[in-house]
């Protein structure tokens, strides 16, 4: 199958890039990672699996990523990027979905799942970060950076990935509205496999087991790969991947 592109228009005139696959449901959906997009090996290995295989599936760049619009530092919110992930579920797919979300993305696919149930049938998370902004990035700015944000409300953050990143006061206060890490268990009920990284220096695997056991649902499937990394982009890591979406 061919994969189709196009730009989903939001309310506020900013448009999110897209791209499908058409073919036999439920539709596969790529939820990429902070300052990331659906260019990456992870989804593109997906893209041609699910070409080669007739599968439904859909990738997609949140506003201020990639080939989206939108002023990242002046919008990027973990609300927004959640609301774009809903309106792609609503508008661009139909029937039942896997969410495969890596990094902030496995954040999105269960703040996405806890309120469209009916519609989401199974997740895949790749190092999962929920609650990043609140238990992994704010407690390691150093000085110098809560006095910027204190100053100016923004700290650029360098990177091991690329450029130094704005991180927003907004951003951090926001992502506190949407924790899911709490006292309470998570109300999601899916299918969920986790594929986490020992070796992983961004998101710690116990981080990503604390999600795995904060999780309501029964049906949970931990994986820990001692020595993979934050991307888990090498051959064997995508053919865990792929066999993980395959068995929904």
């Amino acid at each position: 199958m061919q994969e189709r592109s196009g730009k989903l228009d939001r309310p506020d005139g900013e448009r999110l890039a897209w791209r499908r696959i058409d073919g036999a449901a439920p539709t596969i959906v790529w939820l990429g990672g902070f300052r990331s997009d659906m260019t990456g090996t992870k989804a593109q290995a997906l893209a041609d699996w699910a070409s080669a295989a007739g599968r439904a599936y859909l990738r997609f760049d949140y506003l201020g990523h990639g080939d989206s619009t939108g002023d990242f530092q002046a919008k990027g919110t973990i609300t927004r990027w959640r609301e774009d992930a809903l309106a792609v579920l609503d508008e661009l797919t139909e029937g039942p979905v896997v969410l495969v979300g890596s990094s902030m993305g496995g954040w999105i696919a269960c703040l996405a799942a806890m309120v469209r149930p009916e519609r989401v049938q199974a997740m895949v998370l790749i190092a999962p970060a929920p609650d990043f902004t609140e238990k992994l990035m704010a407690p390691e700015i150093p000085p110098h950076g809560r006095a910027a944000l204190a100053a100016d409300g923004v700290w650029l953050r360098p990177s091991d990935y690329g450029d130094p990143y704005p991180i927003t006061r907004t951003l951090l206060e926001d992502g506190a509205r949407w924790s899911i890490l709490g006292a309470e268990p998570a109300p999601i009920e899916v299918p969920v496999r986790i594929l986490q990284g020992g070796a992983d220096p961004d998101v710690p695997w116990r981080h990503a087991l604390e999600l795995a056991q904060a999780i309501r649902g029964e049906d949970v499937v931990f994986s820990l790969i001692k020595d993979g990394d934050h991307r888990l982009s090498r051959p064997q890591d995508i053919v865990r991947l792929i066999a993980a979406v395959t068995e929904f």
